[in-house]
Protein backbone atom coordinates (compact mmCIF):
# COMPACT_ATOMS: atom_id res chain seq x y z
CA UNK A 1 0.00 0.00 0.00
CA UNK A 2 1.56 3.35 -0.78
CA UNK A 3 0.70 6.98 0.30
CA UNK A 4 1.54 7.96 -3.27
CA UNK A 5 -0.84 5.85 -5.13
CA UNK A 6 -2.57 9.32 -6.64
CA UNK A 7 -0.12 9.51 -9.23
CA UNK A 8 -0.65 5.59 -9.83
CA UNK A 9 -2.06 4.93 -13.07
CA UNK A 10 -3.62 1.84 -11.70
CA UNK A 11 -5.57 4.45 -9.22
CA UNK A 12 -9.04 5.34 -10.07
CA UNK A 13 -9.73 8.80 -8.73
CA UNK A 14 -13.30 8.49 -9.98
CA UNK A 15 -13.35 5.78 -7.45
CA UNK A 16 -15.00 2.76 -7.29
CA UNK A 17 -16.25 1.77 -3.76
CA UNK A 18 -12.55 0.04 -2.98
CA UNK A 19 -13.78 -1.96 -0.38
CA UNK A 20 -11.09 -4.92 -1.00
CA UNK A 21 -8.97 -6.36 1.49
CA UNK A 22 -5.43 -5.14 1.52
CA UNK A 23 -2.50 -7.48 1.89
CA UNK A 24 -2.31 -7.90 5.75
CA UNK A 25 0.55 -5.63 7.41
CA UNK A 26 3.65 -6.94 9.07
CA UNK A 27 3.85 -7.10 12.87
CA UNK A 28 6.11 -3.66 14.26
CA UNK A 29 8.69 -4.97 16.85
CA UNK A 30 8.24 -7.10 19.33
CA UNK A 31 7.85 -5.72 23.24
CA UNK A 32 8.19 -1.64 21.84
CA UNK A 33 5.94 -0.46 24.72
CA UNK A 34 6.19 -1.02 28.49
CA UNK A 35 2.92 -2.67 28.96
CA UNK A 36 1.91 -5.45 30.95
CA UNK A 37 -1.91 -6.51 32.03
CA UNK A 38 -3.83 -3.92 30.11
CA UNK A 39 -1.46 -0.53 32.03
CA UNK A 40 1.25 1.20 29.82
CA UNK A 41 3.90 2.04 32.06
CA UNK A 42 4.67 5.93 31.32
CA UNK A 43 7.79 5.94 33.35
CA UNK A 44 9.22 3.43 31.25
CA UNK A 45 8.58 5.92 27.99
CA UNK A 46 11.01 8.12 26.41
CA UNK A 47 9.56 11.66 27.09
CA UNK A 48 7.61 12.60 23.97
CA UNK A 49 5.14 9.03 23.91
CA UNK A 50 5.02 9.69 27.80
CA UNK A 51 3.77 13.23 27.37
CA UNK A 52 1.05 12.50 24.59
CA UNK A 53 -0.23 9.29 26.37
CA UNK A 54 -0.57 10.74 29.76
CA UNK A 55 -2.62 14.02 28.06
CA UNK A 56 -5.50 12.42 29.92
CA UNK A 57 -4.43 12.09 33.23
CA UNK A 58 -2.80 15.68 32.51
CA UNK A 59 -6.24 17.23 31.68
CA UNK A 60 -9.08 15.40 33.12
CA UNK A 61 -9.54 17.57 36.45
CA UNK A 62 -9.24 20.95 34.23
CA UNK A 63 -12.84 22.88 34.94
CA UNK A 64 -14.78 21.77 31.64
CA UNK A 65 -15.63 23.83 28.67
CA UNK A 66 -15.75 21.53 25.88
CA UNK A 67 -14.72 21.99 22.16
CA UNK A 68 -15.31 25.47 21.17
CA UNK A 69 -14.10 28.02 18.06
CA UNK A 70 -12.46 30.47 20.95
CA UNK A 71 -12.92 29.03 24.68
CA UNK A 72 -16.26 30.44 25.18
CA UNK A 73 -19.12 27.74 24.34
CA UNK A 74 -21.83 28.92 21.98
CA UNK A 75 -24.71 29.25 24.19
CA UNK A 76 -28.81 27.69 23.08
CA UNK A 77 -27.52 24.75 21.22
CA UNK A 78 -28.73 22.09 23.37
CA UNK A 79 -31.82 22.40 25.32
CA UNK A 80 -34.31 19.78 27.44
CA UNK A 81 -37.04 18.16 25.70
CA UNK A 82 -39.41 15.14 25.41
CA UNK A 83 -38.25 12.42 22.97
CA UNK A 84 -41.03 9.88 24.06
CA UNK A 85 -38.53 7.40 24.66
CA UNK A 86 -37.55 6.53 27.79
CA UNK A 87 -34.53 4.46 28.68
CA UNK A 88 -35.84 1.48 30.46
CA UNK A 89 -34.20 -1.53 28.57
CA UNK A 90 -30.53 0.46 28.83
CA UNK A 91 -31.61 0.95 32.57
CA UNK A 92 -32.99 -2.69 33.64
CA UNK A 93 -29.93 -3.67 32.02
CA UNK A 94 -27.40 -1.68 34.15
CA UNK A 95 -29.55 -2.34 36.95
CA UNK A 96 -29.60 -6.35 36.08
CA UNK A 97 -25.76 -5.88 35.98
CA UNK A 98 -25.11 -4.28 39.14
CA UNK A 99 -27.36 -6.98 40.93
CA UNK A 100 -24.71 -10.22 39.49
CA UNK A 101 -22.12 -7.84 41.38
CA UNK A 102 -20.59 -9.05 44.48
CA UNK A 103 -20.76 -6.34 47.08
CA UNK A 104 -17.47 -5.34 47.02
CA UNK A 105 -17.41 -5.20 43.25
CA UNK A 106 -20.22 -2.63 42.88
CA UNK A 107 -18.11 -0.12 45.01
CA UNK A 108 -15.82 0.35 42.03
CA UNK A 109 -18.51 -0.04 39.10
CA UNK A 110 -20.44 2.51 39.90
CA UNK A 111 -19.64 6.17 40.84
CA UNK A 112 -21.30 9.45 41.36
CA UNK A 113 -22.21 11.32 38.31
CA UNK A 114 -20.80 14.00 38.99
CA UNK A 115 -17.12 12.02 39.56
CA UNK A 116 -13.44 13.01 37.71
CA UNK A 117 -13.61 10.15 36.28
CA UNK A 118 -15.97 10.56 33.04
CA UNK A 119 -13.28 12.69 31.47
CA UNK A 120 -10.55 10.50 32.32
CA UNK A 121 -9.90 7.92 29.52
CA UNK A 122 -7.40 7.29 26.26
CA UNK A 123 -7.37 5.29 22.97
CA UNK A 124 -4.04 4.18 24.04
CA UNK A 125 -3.16 1.57 26.79
CA UNK A 126 -4.41 3.21 30.25
CA UNK A 127 -1.23 4.59 32.18
CA UNK A 128 -2.96 4.34 35.35
CA UNK A 129 -5.29 2.25 37.16
CA UNK A 130 -8.82 2.86 35.93
CA UNK A 131 -12.28 2.61 37.94
CA UNK A 132 -14.85 0.06 36.61
CA UNK A 133 -15.13 -3.00 35.83
CA UNK A 134 -12.86 -5.04 33.65
CA UNK A 135 -14.81 -7.22 31.30
CA UNK A 136 -11.71 -9.53 31.40
CA UNK A 137 -11.85 -10.13 34.74
CA UNK A 138 -15.44 -10.54 35.24
CA UNK A 139 -17.19 -13.68 34.93
CA UNK A 140 -18.64 -14.48 31.49
CA UNK A 141 -22.35 -14.01 32.75
CA UNK A 142 -21.32 -10.92 34.45
CA UNK A 143 -19.60 -9.87 31.27
CA UNK A 144 -22.36 -10.42 28.92
CA UNK A 145 -24.52 -8.38 31.24
CA UNK A 146 -22.44 -5.35 31.03
CA UNK A 147 -22.55 -5.58 27.42
CA UNK A 148 -25.70 -6.14 27.44
CA UNK A 149 -25.96 -2.42 29.22
CA UNK A 150 -24.15 -1.15 25.76
CA UNK A 151 -26.14 -3.28 23.32
CA UNK A 152 -29.49 -1.79 24.95
CA UNK A 153 -28.61 1.69 24.45
CA UNK A 154 -27.30 1.80 21.44
CA UNK A 155 -28.72 0.62 17.65
CA UNK A 156 -28.14 -2.64 16.39
CA UNK A 157 -25.71 -1.47 14.05
CA UNK A 158 -23.56 0.63 16.86
CA UNK A 159 -23.20 -2.01 19.10
CA UNK A 160 -22.33 -4.03 16.36
CA UNK A 161 -19.45 -1.68 15.66
CA UNK A 162 -18.21 -1.47 19.69
CA UNK A 163 -18.06 -5.31 19.18
CA UNK A 164 -15.92 -5.59 16.21
CA UNK A 165 -13.66 -3.15 17.24
CA UNK A 166 -13.21 -4.98 21.03
CA UNK A 167 -12.42 -8.23 18.10
CA UNK A 168 -10.28 -6.39 16.61
CA UNK A 169 -7.96 -5.43 19.38
CA UNK A 170 -8.21 -8.99 19.99
CA UNK A 171 -7.16 -9.99 16.36
CA UNK A 172 -4.34 -7.43 16.53
CA UNK A 173 -2.92 -9.21 19.66
CA UNK A 174 -3.08 -12.64 17.21
CA UNK A 175 -1.66 -10.93 14.59
CA UNK A 176 1.38 -9.75 16.40
CA UNK A 177 1.89 -12.22 19.24
CA UNK A 178 2.71 -9.50 21.73
CA UNK A 179 0.55 -8.12 24.72
CA UNK A 180 -1.48 -11.21 25.15
CA UNK A 181 -2.56 -10.03 28.50
CA UNK A 182 -3.35 -6.58 27.03
CA UNK A 183 -4.28 -6.49 23.32
CA UNK A 184 -7.77 -9.01 23.73
CA UNK A 185 -11.14 -8.76 23.19
CA UNK A 186 -11.69 -7.81 26.80
CA UNK A 187 -9.76 -5.76 28.01
CA UNK A 188 -11.90 -3.07 28.66
CA UNK A 189 -12.87 -1.29 31.71
CA UNK A 190 -16.59 -0.39 32.32
CA UNK A 191 -18.11 2.17 34.93
CA UNK A 192 -21.89 2.85 35.76
CA UNK A 193 -22.48 6.58 36.83
CA UNK A 194 -25.40 7.74 38.62
CA UNK A 195 -28.14 5.39 39.52
CA UNK A 196 -30.02 3.65 36.73
CA UNK A 197 -32.84 2.42 38.85
CA UNK A 198 -33.93 6.20 39.59
CA UNK A 199 -35.45 9.05 37.70
CA UNK A 200 -32.40 11.24 37.65
CA UNK A 201 -29.22 10.96 34.88
CA UNK A 202 -27.24 8.15 34.52
CA UNK A 203 -24.72 6.86 32.08
CA UNK A 204 -21.69 4.76 31.33
CA UNK A 205 -18.01 4.74 30.17
CA UNK A 206 -16.65 1.73 27.99
CA UNK A 207 -12.88 2.62 28.13
CA UNK A 208 -9.96 1.04 26.49
CA UNK A 209 -7.21 0.51 23.37
CA UNK A 210 -9.40 2.10 20.39
CA UNK A 211 -12.65 1.74 22.38
CA UNK A 212 -13.73 4.46 24.21
CA UNK A 213 -17.42 5.45 24.53
CA UNK A 214 -19.30 7.46 26.80
CA UNK A 215 -23.24 7.55 27.12
CA UNK A 216 -25.32 9.88 28.99
CA UNK A 217 -29.56 9.62 29.76
CA UNK A 218 -31.08 12.83 31.04
CA UNK A 219 -34.76 12.36 31.32
CA UNK A 220 -35.80 10.73 27.66
CA UNK A 221 -32.72 12.62 26.10
CA UNK A 222 -29.47 10.35 24.91
CA UNK A 223 -25.94 11.60 24.53
CA UNK A 224 -23.17 9.52 22.96
CA UNK A 225 -19.86 11.70 22.97
CA UNK A 226 -17.35 11.70 23.14
CA UNK A 227 -17.16 8.53 20.89
CA UNK A 228 -13.74 7.07 20.32
CA UNK A 229 -13.52 3.91 17.83
CA UNK A 230 -10.94 2.45 15.49
CA UNK A 231 -8.82 -0.61 14.69
CA UNK A 232 -5.62 -1.48 14.33
CA UNK A 233 -5.63 -3.06 11.17
CA UNK A 234 -9.31 -2.49 10.58
CA UNK A 235 -9.99 -6.62 9.33
CA UNK A 236 -8.94 -9.96 10.65
CA UNK A 237 -8.37 -12.65 7.30
CA UNK A 238 -6.88 -15.79 10.74
CA UNK A 239 -7.58 -16.53 13.65
CA UNK A 240 -10.79 -16.83 15.98
CA UNK A 241 -11.50 -13.12 14.44
CA UNK A 242 -11.42 -14.12 10.79
CA UNK A 243 -14.23 -11.99 9.33
CA UNK A 244 -14.35 -9.13 11.57
CA UNK A 245 -13.80 -6.03 9.51
CA UNK A 246 -14.56 -2.40 10.60
CA UNK A 247 -15.09 1.34 9.27
CA UNK A 248 -15.82 0.57 5.36
CA UNK A 249 -18.45 3.12 5.65
CA UNK A 250 -16.74 5.55 7.74
CA UNK A 251 -14.18 5.36 4.93
CA UNK A 252 -16.06 4.74 1.63
CA UNK A 253 -19.02 7.90 2.34
CA UNK A 254 -16.16 9.76 3.09
CA UNK A 255 -14.66 9.10 -0.05
CA UNK A 256 -17.80 9.36 -1.80
CA UNK A 257 -18.48 13.26 -0.21
CA UNK A 258 -14.85 14.16 -1.22
CA UNK A 259 -15.16 13.47 -4.64
CA UNK A 260 -18.36 14.97 -5.47
CA UNK A 261 -16.62 17.97 -4.61
CA UNK A 262 -15.38 20.46 -7.80
CA UNK A 263 -11.61 20.82 -8.08
CA UNK A 264 -12.35 25.29 -7.99
CA UNK A 265 -13.53 24.01 -4.47
CA UNK A 266 -9.95 22.67 -3.05
CA UNK A 267 -8.74 25.83 -1.76
CA UNK A 268 -11.20 25.94 0.39
CA UNK A 269 -11.40 22.29 1.96
CA UNK A 270 -7.94 20.69 1.29
CA UNK A 271 -5.17 21.28 3.46
CA UNK A 272 -2.51 18.78 2.23
CA UNK A 273 -2.75 16.47 -0.74
CA UNK A 274 -1.33 13.40 1.13
CA UNK A 275 -0.50 12.55 4.67
CA UNK A 276 3.04 11.43 4.32
CA UNK A 277 5.12 12.63 7.20
CA UNK A 278 7.61 14.88 5.08
CA UNK A 279 4.64 17.00 3.81
CA UNK A 280 2.78 17.43 7.44
CA UNK A 281 4.35 19.95 9.98
CA UNK A 282 5.52 18.31 13.10
CA UNK A 283 2.89 18.46 15.44
CA UNK A 284 0.70 16.57 12.54
CA UNK A 285 3.46 13.69 11.48
CA UNK A 286 3.37 11.68 14.78
CA UNK A 287 2.42 8.26 15.26
CA UNK A 288 0.17 8.62 18.40
CA UNK A 289 -2.55 11.29 17.52
CA UNK A 290 -1.89 11.92 14.24
CA UNK A 291 -4.13 14.49 12.24
CA UNK A 292 -7.17 14.18 14.61
CA UNK A 293 -7.54 16.85 17.41
CA UNK A 294 -10.31 15.96 19.78
CA UNK A 295 -8.71 12.70 21.39
CA UNK A 296 -8.13 11.98 24.92
CA UNK A 297 -7.48 14.80 27.23
CA UNK A 298 -8.92 17.42 24.44
CA UNK A 299 -12.32 17.93 26.01
CA UNK A 300 -11.57 21.44 26.22
CA UNK A 301 -9.96 21.65 23.03
CA UNK A 302 -10.11 25.62 20.58
CA UNK A 303 -10.69 24.77 17.22
CA UNK A 304 -11.12 27.74 15.27
CA UNK A 305 -13.64 27.73 12.22
CA UNK A 306 -11.69 26.10 9.08
CA UNK A 307 -12.74 24.71 5.92
CA UNK A 308 -15.38 24.94 3.54
CA UNK A 309 -18.89 25.71 5.16
CA UNK A 310 -22.32 23.64 4.40
CA UNK A 311 -23.52 26.53 2.45
CA UNK A 312 -20.97 26.69 -0.12
CA UNK A 313 -22.06 23.64 -0.94
CA UNK A 314 -24.22 22.84 -3.78
CA UNK A 315 -27.64 20.74 -3.14
CA UNK A 316 -26.00 17.21 -3.89
CA UNK A 317 -23.11 17.61 -1.83
CA UNK A 318 -25.25 19.13 0.71
CA UNK A 319 -26.71 15.82 0.96
CA UNK A 320 -23.62 13.41 0.69
CA UNK A 321 -22.21 15.52 3.36
CA UNK A 322 -25.59 14.61 5.46
CA UNK A 323 -24.71 11.21 4.59
CA UNK A 324 -21.69 10.97 5.88
CA UNK A 325 -22.65 12.34 9.18
CA UNK A 326 -25.59 9.45 9.29
CA UNK A 327 -22.97 6.79 9.71
CA UNK A 328 -21.95 8.11 12.92
CA UNK A 329 -25.36 8.49 14.16
CA UNK A 330 -26.52 5.24 12.86
CA UNK A 331 -25.26 4.00 15.90
CA UNK A 332 -27.62 5.71 17.84
CA UNK A 333 -31.32 4.37 18.34
CA UNK A 334 -33.55 5.72 15.61
CA UNK A 335 -35.19 8.41 17.44
CA UNK A 336 -32.21 9.41 18.60
CA UNK A 337 -29.86 9.52 15.55
CA UNK A 338 -33.10 11.20 13.97
CA UNK A 339 -32.88 13.94 16.15
CA UNK A 340 -28.99 14.80 16.23
CA UNK A 341 -29.45 14.64 12.54
CA UNK A 342 -32.01 16.94 11.93
CA UNK A 343 -30.03 19.37 14.76
CA UNK A 344 -27.07 19.08 12.35
CA UNK A 345 -29.15 19.77 8.91
CA UNK A 346 -30.30 23.43 11.28
CA UNK A 347 -26.52 24.51 11.29
CA UNK A 348 -25.85 23.17 8.09
CA UNK A 349 -24.83 26.26 6.69
CA UNK A 350 -22.42 26.88 9.63
CA UNK A 351 -20.84 23.53 9.42
CA UNK A 352 -17.52 23.22 8.23
CA UNK A 353 -15.55 20.40 6.49
CA UNK A 354 -11.53 19.74 5.62
CA UNK A 355 -9.53 16.92 4.21
CA UNK A 356 -6.05 15.82 4.23
CA UNK A 357 -4.78 12.98 1.59
CA UNK A 358 -5.84 12.08 -1.74
CA UNK A 359 -9.04 10.31 -2.57
CA UNK A 360 -8.24 7.57 -4.63
CA UNK A 361 -9.07 3.99 -3.96
CA UNK A 362 -5.55 3.00 -1.86
CA UNK A 363 -4.06 6.47 -0.02
CA UNK A 364 -4.64 7.55 3.77
CA UNK A 365 -6.72 10.31 4.58
CA UNK A 366 -7.84 12.66 6.84
CA UNK A 367 -11.30 14.56 7.49
CA UNK A 368 -12.65 16.90 9.98
CA UNK A 369 -16.63 17.93 10.02
CA UNK A 370 -17.15 20.64 12.25
CA UNK A 371 -20.64 21.27 13.08
CA UNK A 372 -21.40 24.05 15.94
CA UNK A 373 -23.68 20.71 17.57
CA UNK A 374 -21.28 17.81 15.94
CA UNK A 375 -17.48 17.37 15.64
CA UNK A 376 -16.43 14.31 13.65
CA UNK A 377 -12.84 12.97 12.40
CA UNK A 378 -11.61 10.35 10.81
CA UNK A 379 -8.09 9.27 10.28
CA UNK A 380 -5.66 6.89 8.74
CA UNK A 381 -2.43 6.28 11.18
CA UNK A 382 1.11 4.61 10.69
CA UNK A 383 1.71 1.73 12.76
CA UNK A 384 1.28 1.69 16.08
CA UNK A 385 1.70 -2.40 16.86
CA UNK A 386 2.22 -2.98 13.34
CA UNK A 387 5.18 -2.03 11.10
CA UNK A 388 4.02 0.51 8.65
CA UNK A 389 6.05 3.73 9.01
CA UNK A 390 3.12 6.15 6.93
CA UNK A 391 -0.74 6.37 7.45
CA UNK A 392 -2.39 3.30 5.77
CA UNK A 393 -5.74 2.51 5.18
CA UNK A 394 -5.60 -0.53 7.48
CA UNK A 395 -5.37 2.10 10.81
CA UNK A 396 -8.32 3.81 11.48
CA UNK A 397 -9.24 6.31 13.88
CA UNK A 398 -12.93 8.02 14.59
CA UNK A 399 -13.73 10.46 16.65
CA UNK A 400 -17.27 12.51 17.67
CA UNK A 401 -17.90 15.14 20.23
CA UNK A 402 -20.33 17.27 20.74
CA UNK A 403 -19.01 20.83 20.97
CA UNK A 404 -19.84 23.78 22.92
CA UNK A 405 -19.97 21.93 26.25
CA UNK A 406 -22.21 19.47 25.48
CA UNK A 407 -19.36 16.27 25.59
CA UNK A 408 -20.70 13.66 28.73
CA UNK A 409 -24.00 15.02 27.93
CA UNK A 410 -23.20 18.27 30.67
CA UNK A 411 -25.08 21.03 28.76
CA UNK A 412 -27.83 19.20 29.37
CA UNK A 413 -27.50 17.97 32.32
CA UNK A 414 -26.63 21.59 33.39
CA UNK A 415 -29.99 22.68 32.53
CA UNK A 416 -31.43 19.76 34.47
CA UNK A 417 -30.12 20.35 37.89
CA UNK A 418 -30.92 24.10 37.41
CA UNK A 419 -34.81 23.33 36.58
CA UNK A 420 -34.38 20.71 39.65
CA UNK A 421 -33.36 23.96 41.45
CA UNK A 422 -35.64 25.95 40.52
CA UNK A 423 -38.57 23.56 41.42
CA UNK A 424 -37.31 22.89 44.43
CA UNK A 425 -37.41 26.61 45.33
CA UNK A 426 -40.43 27.14 44.33
CA UNK A 427 -42.27 24.18 46.00
CA UNK A 428 -40.62 25.56 49.28
CA UNK A 429 -42.13 28.78 49.19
Amino acid sequence: MSENAETDPRADEAGSPGTATPEVPMPGIKGAFPAADGILFADLLPPEPAFELTAAIRNHRQPFVGVTEDGTPRPGLYSLEDTGIRPAEASDAACTYLNALAPSQRNVARLAMDSPDWRLWTNAVPTWAPKGMRLDRLTATQRELALHVVESSLSKEGAQLVRSAMKLNGALGELIDDYRDTLTEYTYWFTLFGDPASEEPWGWQLMGHHVDLHCVFVGSQMVFAPVFLGAEPTFSTTGQYAGVRAFDEETQQGLAFRRALRPQQEERFLLSRTLLSQDLPPELAGPWNGRHLGGAGADNLVLPPEGITGGELSATQQDLLLDLVRVYLRRLPGVHAERKLEQVARHLDDTRFVWRGGHDDVCAFYYRIHSPVLLIEYDNHPGVFLGNPEPERFHVHTIVREPNGNDYGKDLLAQHYANQHTSIAAAKH
